[in-house]
Formats: structure tokens, C-alpha cells, sequence
């Protein structure tokens, strides 16, 4: 891996999960059971849950009663999901810029887990990956953050506490990007990392998906899927086939 690539770095530290351990799961599940419900995704399908962190979207998928692979490119989050594994769930590493080996009924991207890359070239790479690894009539849920709600209302410094360790976080729109820099001291030792997704509005995301050969079914702008306002939507979700 080349050094522009800040996520191996810290999705595999210990620090990203203590930072973020405070996610909220109910809107998680919330979110999950509204879109399966919308869609209504056959209990025999197989889902992938890309990049799945340690799996909590793919274990509350499973518990649905569906068989869902998790993949991620971060050792330490495979790892630590593999403990939930059974006959109808699994977890493995996997870079989203490689093809896939099998085909899938429906691909989940979700909490913001796109636009990760410099080149636009990588980013249309994943979902042409995507593309070419769903089934006929299969389905691709991306979940994104409304980049013009994030610019108007950016938090540009905030400091968390979280066990102990005073993260300090800075926020800014630069280059195309969003950026958050992390930065704290944790037993003597002072941290560095950094956050960086692209700037994609729903325009660029249009661009992308026909780049990639796919066809946008349905746009909703949060986890009850309502529709989408460019202006107030705090998510940017897509349906794609």
C-alpha cells in the first residue's frame, strides 16, 4: 500500500474503534431493516457487507436470517469478527479495488465506507468490482453522508474524551475532500491520523454509477427513507442495480 493510504492505517489501529465506540447500533438496525424491508430482499439471498469494520451491520443482517459474507482490508476488524462466524456468516479480508470471486444478490456499502481514494479511477474501480460481482436483478445499498448538509453545518474543531484519551478533531473541506485530522497522547506517545472521504455530491455520484454501468433505482436522505433534499438530508443513500 502507497502512504496516500491513510485507512490502513488507522482502521487497523485500536484507537478508530475507541473513538468511534459510541456508534449508535439502533440506527444501524433501524436503517437495515427499513431497506430490506423497501426492497424486499429474499430470505435466500446472499448479501456482502463491504467493508464490514468487525461486522456489526453483517452479524444484524445475519440475524435476519440471511447468509452475509463481511469483508474488510483491515486485519485487526476481520479478526476480531471472526468470532461471530457460523454456517451462514463469514468474514474475510478484502481490498474493494480487486474483483470479486463470486457473485452476490445485493452488496451493502454503508456509513459513509466510499470515496476513499485520490483518483476517481479507484473509487468507479470498486463499483465496476461491485457490478461485476452481483447476481442478475442483484442490488447495490450504498449509504453516503450529504456533502452540502456536512459543509453547512462543519464542526471544524471538537476535542472527545473516550476511555481516558483526549482525541482532538479538526475538520475541513479541502482539495475535494473531507478531511478530519485526529490527534492525541495515549501513554506518552502522541498520535497522529487522519480521516479522508471525497467530496461527492449527488451530481459526481451520477457520474460515477454510469461510468460504472449501473442504474440508480432509488435515492432516499436518511435511515427512515425519506426522500432525498439536497439541501437538509443528513444521508445520501442510494439503490442501484
Amino acid at each position: 500500500m502507497n502512504k496516500s493510504d491513510w485507512f490502513t492505517d488507522w482502521f487497523n489501529t485500536s484507537y478508530y474503534h475507541t473513538l468511534y465506540k459510541d456508534r449508535n447500533d439502533k440506527d444501524a438496525q433501524l436503517f437495515m431493516r427499513n431497506i430490506i424491508n423497501f426492497l424486499k430482499i429474499p430470505s435466500s439471498s446472499h448479501l456482502l457487507d463491504l467493508p464490514c469494520g468487525k461486522g456489526r451491520h453483517s452479524i444484524y443482517l445475519n440475524s435476519l436470517g440471511y447468509k452475509v459474507t463481511g469483508a474488510d482490508l483491515a486485519k485487526n476488524s476481520i479478526q476480531a469478527a471472526k468470532k461471530y462466524e457460523n454456517s451462514s456468516l463469514d468474514f474475510r479480508l478484502k481490498d474493494m479495488r480487486k474483483p470479486f470471486n463470486i457473485k452476490y444478490d445485493a452488496v451493502f456499502n454503508l456509513f459513509t465506507s466510499f470515496g476513499y481514494f485520490e483518483n476517481d479511477k479507484d473509487d468507479i474501480l470498486v463499483l465496476k468490482n461491485i457490478h461485476n460481482g452481483l447476481q442478475k436483478n442483484g442490488l447495490l445499498v450504498l449509504d453516503f453522508l450529504n456533502v452540502v448538509n456536512v459543509e453547512k453545518k462543519l464542526v471544524e474543531k471538537e476535542i472527545k474524551i473516550v476511555d481516558g484519551i483526549t482525541f482532538n478533531l479538526q475538520r475541513e473541506i479541502k482539495d475535494g475532500f473531507i478531511l478530519k485530522h485526529i490527534t492525541f497522547k495515549d501513554k506518552g506517545v502522541n498520535h497522529s491520523f487522519l480521516e479522508r472521504v471525497k467530496y461527492l455530491s449527488l451530481e459526481k455520484f451520477e457520474s460515477y454509477f454510469s461510468e460504472a454501468g449501473l442504474k440508480i433505482n432509488h435515492i432516499f436522505g436518511d435511515y427512515h427513507l425519506s426522500k432525498f433534499n439536497r439541501d437538509t438530508s443528513e444521508r445520501l443513500i442510494f439503490v442501484v442495480s
